[in-house]
């Protein structure tokens, strides 16, 4: 039943497009060629990015940053061993540690048992490391006037000095007004802002350089703290320098940032950058720059291709979300700068470094394009389309309550727990409960009543309740799709049964696996066509009508159909005539049942008409 239905519902559709089967088989033999091509192709630029990504990348980067870090921020002031760069918390720190433990670690005159070192045109740190060139030391403050002090106070305090802002910034000369250091300096405008906790800073501001003398830096400090080079007005000061170690052709950039806050104290960070500026150095290196080339090349192709698909499909282009990522992957991978100076070098090459990795990321992604012909895969696409209405359903709920909860946590605890200090730390700390790393005894402390209502509720409705309904959803989707997959509902994997049947045909080739028969063949094509059958949406019960009538069919023709003579009478049994006349009363019936499901079909194409 399901076989004469299947061959006349191709009939039917054939009379209506006038497409010849062969023609439709032709095409999706070329459609499932293309494809395996392009994941082929596909892989080798995928291998290619992944030699060019992981060849940029140096182990001893890590190392390098790890001493140099160790040496400026671990360092402690001598005779005080709370007092290194980390520690700072006022401006007696600041010049101590400047005179201090900066100083000794800039200049190392003399190897270990105090012998001087052999003829240095620079400072090698750990007798490694070359300093490259003098380190700076920058400044940025604001003017006075900046805010406003409320009346009943004006009596106490007639100075404000407001936050950093570009507007705020004060230009005008200082202090001895005699070097640079007391003098404002322009920003470049290539250079880039930095990114504090108290503000975002601009280049320029009140800079000096140190000398290639220790003695004359430490007096040059010296001289800047009796003349009170950091004011009320001080915002932050910048120390950059750069090393460059040629035993493993690695550059360490380092910037150490004090911010001064209006709320009084000080805030440090720092940055260190190892990159690679000298690219090509070892043979490994020339190799790297090949897969560049080929890399290039790539690039172009996919440019090349992706403007054949938009000419081609035009709006419908951007309807497919694997356009969109192909778009993304071209636009990420174009986009780089470079300056000159080490520092900016240094910060271009590690966004430059940023852009691989988001692009090697959605490289790697793009994969699923091409493995939707394995049935895991496909159940994992097939459960998240499926149940995408209702995740977006669900997240709005969850937000709703997470975000409520966050906006609690922050106006409760934000004044006393750093991990609420502000409404983005108090998001994420929320994310962070559900992970299971939190600080109760913090929260406990900052409100003893609200505190434990807080954390109990919330690990309660969002961990236990929307965390659970949540995973439900994806559970009860996913049963629903391993089901219809169970029964033969679901997408014909034409690549995967061309990779399989490539490779069987291959091992046969090589005598590695013996020839399959014809009755192998056949049972092959019958469990195919059972599977469409279910696909199109045909029940078991015609799918195994359908079958017992095949085999009927092939029986009758095998005992009494004969290819060498056309016309011979034989003679039949009276079992063999009832089981003829049974098929040919069922084939009947079948042929009536789907005339009338095809007079049905033109009845409703003919309206459509109308």
């Amino acid at each position: 039943m399901i076989y004469i239905h299947y061959k006349l519902r191709k009939i039917f559709v054939l009379c209506l497009t006038g497409t010849p089967k062969h023609k439709l088989r032709y095409r999706e033999d070329v459609e499932i060629r293309t494809t395996l091509q392009e994941l082929l192709l596909y892989s080798i630029f995928l291998i290619n990015l992944c030699i060019l990504t992981f060849g940029m990348v140096n182990p001893h980067m890590y190392y390098l940053n790890k001493v140099m870090s160790s040496l400026f921020l671990d360092t402690s002031v001598a005779g005080e061993e709370r007092t290194n760069f980390k520690s700072i918390r006022s401006i007696t720190d600041f010049w101590k540690f400047m005179e201090g433990p900066l100083l000794d670690g800039l200049y190392w005159d003399s190897w270990y048992n105090n012998e001087n070192l052999y003829d240095l045109k620079s400072s090698r740190i750990y007798y490694e490391n070359i300093l490259l060139g003098l380190p700076r030391v920058r400044q940025l403050k604001v003017r006075n006037g900046t805010c406003k002090v409320h009346a009943f106070f004006r009596s106490l305090m007639d100075e404000c000095y407001d936050k950093y802002t570009s507007k705020n910034e004060d230009m005008a000369d200082f202090g001895l007004k005699q070097h640079t250091e007391w003098k404002y300096s322009s920003p470049h405008t290539n250079s880039p802002w930095h990114w504090g906790f108290a503000g975002v800073y601009r280049d320029g501001g009140y800079i000096f350089t140190l000398s290639k003398s220790k003695s004359e830096t430490l007096n040059k400090f010296i001289n800047l703290r009796m003349n009170s080079w950091i004011t009320r007005g001080t915002r932050v000061i910048f120390i950059d320098f750069s090393v460059y170690n040629a035993n493993v052709n690695l550059f360490c950039i380092i910037r150490l940032v004090a911010e001064f806050p209006a709320t009084g104290g000080i805030l440090t960070s720092w940055q260190f950058y190892s990159v690679k500026l000298l690219r090509y150095v070892s043979f490994y290196d020339y190799f790297i720059a090949s897969c560049e080339i080929i890399f290039c090349i790539f690039i172009i192709v996919f440019t090349i291709q992706e403007i054949k698909k938009l000419k081609e499909f035009k709006f419908a282009y951007f309807k497919s979300i694997w356009n969109w990522l192909e778009l993304l992957l071209l636009v990420v991978i174009k986009n780089t700068e470079k300056y000159s100076d080490f520092y900016f070098l240094a910060y271009w090459h590690i966004y430059y470094n940023n852009i691989i990795a988001i692009t090697i990321f959605f490289a790697w992604i793009k994969i699923f394009k091409f493995i939707s012909f394995n049935k895991t895969m496909s159940q994992l696409s097939s459960t998240l389309s499926r149940c995408i209405k209702d995740i977006i359903g669900f997240a709005i709920m969850f937000f709703i309550i997470f975000f409520a909860y966050a906006q609690l946590g922050f106006l409760v605890f934000g004044s006393q727990v750093d991990d609420f200090s502000t409404f983005q730390n108090a998001i994420f700390t929320q994310f962070r409960i559900v992970l299971g790393d939190f600080n109760f005894a913090g929260i406990q402390q900052a409100n003893r009543i609200l505190g434990p209502i807080y954390f109990i509720t919330f690990i309660f409705f969002v961990f236990f309740v929307l965390l659970n309904m949540f995973l439900a959803i994806i559970n009860d989707t996913y049963s629903e799709v391993k089901a219809d997959y169970s029964i033969g509902r679901r997408p014909d994997f034409q690549l995967g049964k061309m990779i399989k049947k490539s490779y069987n045909n291959a091992l046969e080739k090589l005598k590695l696996k013996k020839p399959g028969t014809d009755e192998d063949k056949k049972r092959t094509e019958n469990k195919d066509l059972a599977e469409k059958a279910r696909r199109e949406g045909f029940d078991e019960k015609e799918i195994q009508s359908a079958e017992q009538m095949k085999k009927w069919k092939e029986r009758l023709e095998k005992k009494y159909y004969s290819t060498e003579i056309q016309d011979d009478y034989q003679t039949v049994t009276q079992q063999e005539f009832r089981d003829l006349f049974l098929y040919a009363v069922e084939l009947e019936k079948e042929l009536h049942y789907v005339s009338l499901k095809l007079n049905r079909v033109m009845r409703k194409v003919s309206a459509l008409q109308y």
